[in-house]
């Protein structure tokens, strides 16, 4: 049986939603500068648990109320009961994006979508983190990433993620396997020439849309750039161009 849903256009998806920045700060005043600093270049932004930790649902709030999307990366994890709770807790942010770890099974993963229902919020699943490869695998006893990886973004598939979350690595194989409805974001993007850190599973902005990527994930080369909002046009710029 396919596991292929109907086909839609990913390029419906404005070239400036296909970007999402990483806030990977310390605080939200720190965060909200380079809101402010960026404009009106970018749309989404990542809050994750650094900074979800530090600063609480406020600043979802917050940034969603200034007219942009949060991609709530929290990678939750626990039985299925709990993860349904906080879901529902995370509706009333007005979020568009939560990343919950497809390895959580597809009871925890099917609770996660029918708690997120009917509210406009993305269920993704997370299958195999972008800073680790084979060797890391190996060591929990798991598969090597590329199978890992599409087994679990099959599993979220069927429980009825919205999306997946995957190493650009991994990105052709995946489109191939799931069809065009499922969304797959791309963190680990790395400008030419530019570091790795420490992401083992890397690609640049072009690649990765080249491969079938929806959306890309970006934090230090945007965040920690000497001008972020000309560091994000030239990122858009790539993505046009692919």
């Amino acid at each position: 049986m396919s596991l292929a849903r109907p086909q839609t256009s990913a390029a419906r998806i404005p070239t400036q939603e296909r970007l999402i920045i990483a806030l990977d700060v310390a605080n939200a005043a720190e965060a909200q500068r380079l809101v402010q600093s960026i404009g009106d270049a970018a749309v989404i932004y990542k809050v994750g648990l650094q900074l979800f930790t530090a600063e609480g649902p406020q600043l979802v709030k917050d940034i969603v109320s200034s007219g942009k999307k949060v991609f709530l990366d929290l990678k939750l994890h626990d039985i299925p009961n709990t993860v349904a709770g906080a879901v529902k807790s995370i509706t009333g942010l007005g979020c568009s994006f939560l990343t919950v770890h497809t390895s959580g099974g597809s009871k925890m993963l099917k609770a996660a979508v029918d708690a997120a229902a009917p509210n406009p919020l993305m269920i993704l699943g997370v299958t195999v983190l972008t800073s680790l490869d084979d060797s890391d695998l190996a060591e929990v006893g798991q598969p090597a990433a590329r199978e890992q990886v599409l087994r679990l973004a099959r599993l979220a598939l069927r429980a009825g993620c919205g999306g997946i979350v995957a190493s650009p690595q991994e990105v052709s194989e995946l489109r191939g396997a799931l069809g065009e409805t499922m969304r797959i974001v791309a963190p680990g993007i790395r400008p030419s020439g530019s570091a790795s850190d420490d992401q083992a599973r890397t690609a640049t902005p072009a690649d990765a849309i080249r491969s079938g990527a929806d959306y890309l994930v970006v934090g230090r080369p945007i965040t920690q750039h000497a001008e972020p909002v000309a560091a994000t046009r030239a990122m858009l710029r790539e993505i046009e161009s692919a």
